[in-house]
């Protein structure tokens, strides 16, 4: 909201593990007025149960929802290009299947590509390389810095 002036109309596009941080995007998107694309693989996808509520929230608020396998696709027009840690504390055990899993889904330059003309980028902290490549990562669409003093505020 502080970037672009309003949350209502924004494309949310989310590439990576299906955990909290995606289920808080899922459960207030909608309600904001953001259309939200969701990109993870086969078997990391997001709880069905919350799932189902996002979908209901997307009628209700008018907004549109996806969820596919194709991180390209989920970028394609998104403004915001988000993603997470795939490898959340607990998970330390399944980093090498996990790694797999996740190739391809990288946010590089060339995901920014099919995104909108006025793409962002943030990720929660802290960031492997794996999970978004430098170039965009220090880049001046890289929101990463701001997002993590906006949530000191709300400690």
């Amino acid at each position: 909201q502080e970037h672009y002036g309003g949350l209502n109309g924004l494309t949310i596009a989310w590439i990576g593990d299906g955990n909290n941080v995606l289920h808080s995007i899922m459960m207030s998107a909608a309600k904001l007025g953001m259309h939200l694309r969701i990109a993870t693989p086969k078997g990391f996808e997001p709880d069905l149960r919350i799932t189902q509520i996002t979908e209901q929230y997307s009628k209700e608020y008018g907004t549109k929802l996806l969820l596919t396998t194709d991180p390209l696709e989920a970028a394609d027009g998104a403004n915001v290009l988000v993603t997470d840690t795939w490898i959340s504390m607990g998970q330390e055990e399944e980093k090498k299947e996990r790694l797999k899993a996740f190739q391809g889904y990288q946010i590089t330059m060339q995901t920014a590509k099919s995104a909108a003309s006025n793409w962002t980028f943030l990720h929660c902290l802290p960031r492997k390389p794996e999970e978004v490549n430098d170039e965009v990562f220090y880049s001046p669409r890289s929101l990463v810095f701001q997002e993590a003093e906006n949530r000191k505020w709300t400690i």
